[in-house]
C-alpha cells in the first residue's frame, strides 16, 4: 500500500474573477477546452485530451485553468471532469483524471481559492507513459466521516482498485483490491460508480474479465468484492446502479 500522497497549491490563470469587488461563489459547473494530439494514449476512443480546465461559479463567473502555464508537459485526460466537495469543507471542488506526457496518470483535485483554481492535491503519477486509471466515485465509502476518492488504476493492464482518503495536508491510500476495472480501450464512457441500497455504499465495477458485476465494500481499510450479475452491458451497470441487479 502506498503510505503517503501528493499535496500542493499550484497557481493558475483566471479569467473574470473578483473583477467587480463581488466574492466569488462555489463552483456550479466544470468543462474541457483546447483539445491536443500532443499526448496520442487514444484511450478515450475520440475523445482527446485537453489542455484547459474551465469552470463557471454560481455567479457566473468563468474560471480557467492552462496546463501550458505549468511545469512540466500534462493535459487532462478524462470523459468530463466531475463537480463534487472532494475535501470535505462543503464548497465543491473538480476532480480530473491529469496525465504527463512521460509519467501517466494521476487522479487530481481542483479547488477555488481567492477566486483561481488551485490544484489542491493529487495522488501521485503511475510512474510509466501511456497508464491510466479510470476513476469509481468520491464519497465517504467506509463511513468514518472522511471522503474517499476511489479509481481503478490501468482499467486494461493491472485493473487494480485503489482508494485514498482525504484529510488536512494531502491525500493517503488506504485500500486496494485488484481483478476489477470500469472501462475498456476505446470506449468514451467510464462505467459503474457508487450506491447504496440501504446497506451502505457500495462500488459497482466489473470483474477482470469483463463478464459479471461486482459490489465492492469498503469496511474500515478493507475492500470486499462480491458478485451481483452475470452480465455487463451498459444497461446492467445501469441497472445495477440503480439497485436492480
Amino acid at each position: 500500500m502506498r503510505a503517503a500522497a501528493l499535496a500542493f497549491v499550484l497557481g493558475a490563470a483566471t479569467t473574470g474573477a473578483c473583477a467587480d469587488g463581488v466574492a466569488p461563489g462555489p463552483i456550479e459547473a466544470a468543462w474541457f477546452e483546447s483539445p491536443t494530439d500532443i499526448y496520442p494514449h487514444n484511450v478515450l476512443g475520440d475523445l482527446r485530451p485537453a489542455f484547459v480546465l474551465a469552470a463557471r461559479d454560481t455567479a457566473g463567473r468563468e474560471i480557467r485553468v492552462d496546463l501550458r502555464d505549468m511545469p512540466g508537459t500534462s493535459v487532462f485526460e478524462d470523459i468530463a471532469p466531475r463537480v463534487v466537495d472532494a475535501t470535505g469543507d462543503g464548497s465543491p471542488d473538480i476532480v480530473v483524471v491529469e496525465s504527463d506526457t512521460g509519467q501517466g496518470g494521476q487522479l487530481a483535485i481542483y479547488s477555488l481559492r481567492g477566486g483561481s483554481l488551485v490544484k489542491s492535491a493529487a495522488t501521485p503519477y503511475i510512474g510509466t507513459r501511456f497508464r491510466w486509471l479510470a476513476p469509481v466515485a468520491v464519497a465517504d465509502l467506509n463511513g468514518d466521516g472522511t471522503v474517499d476518492l476511489a479509481y481503478v488504476e490501468t482499467p486494461h493492464l493491472g485493473k487494480r482498485l485503489r482508494v485514498w482518503s482525504w484529510a488536512p495536508g494531502g491525500l493517503t491510500e488506504i485500500a486496494n483490491l485488484g481483478g476489477l476495472t470500469n472501462h475498456r480501450i476505446g470506449d468514451e464512457a467510464i462505467f459503474g460508480g457508487l450506491r447504496d441500497c440501504g446497506q451502505g455504499p457500495e462500488l459497482v465495477l466489473s470483474d477482470a474479465g469483463w463478464t459479471k458485476l461486482m459490489a465492492v465494500k469498503l469496511s474500515g481499510q478493507t475492500l470486499s468484492a462480491r458478485p451481483i450479475f452475470p452480465g455487463t452491458a451498459p444497461q446492467d451497470f445501469t441497472a445495477a446502479l440503480a439497485c436492480e441487479r
